[in-house]
């Protein structure tokens, strides 16, 4: 099994947007051979002072069972249409693919 933390960076104010997108693929994707999980997360709105804030960020926890399971994930044809769809509003993505220590 192997965790994936994915932070959509996006565009000040499109934050919604892309949530509303992200919401419409979950089916699709929690459909998927070998996905446990695929969550998106936002920041939390307290007032924390030691905290790093990242309000226009979306962050995606995923378990999948393999590698092989991701990737088939990344080359699915409804996550290129998602990318399509919403990278006018994406300013980059950082990928952490992590296991269990």
């Amino acid at each position: 099994m192997i965790t994936v933390i994915a932070e959509i960076k996006v565009k000040p104010g499109r934050r919604d947007s892309v949530m509303e997108k992200i919401t419409a693929l979950l089916p699709d994707v929690l459909a998927e051979k070998g996905c446990h999980r695929y969550e998106p997360y936002v920041d939390f709105s307290g007032q924390i002072p030691w905290r790093k804030t990242v309000p226009d960020s979306i962050f995606m926890l995923e378990d999948w069972e393999s590698l092989a399971h991701l990737e088939a994930h990344q080359q699915a044809e409804h996550m290129d249409k998602h990318r399509e769809n919403i990278k006018a509003d994406v300013l980059d993505v950082v990928i952490h693919i992590i296991e269990k220590a």
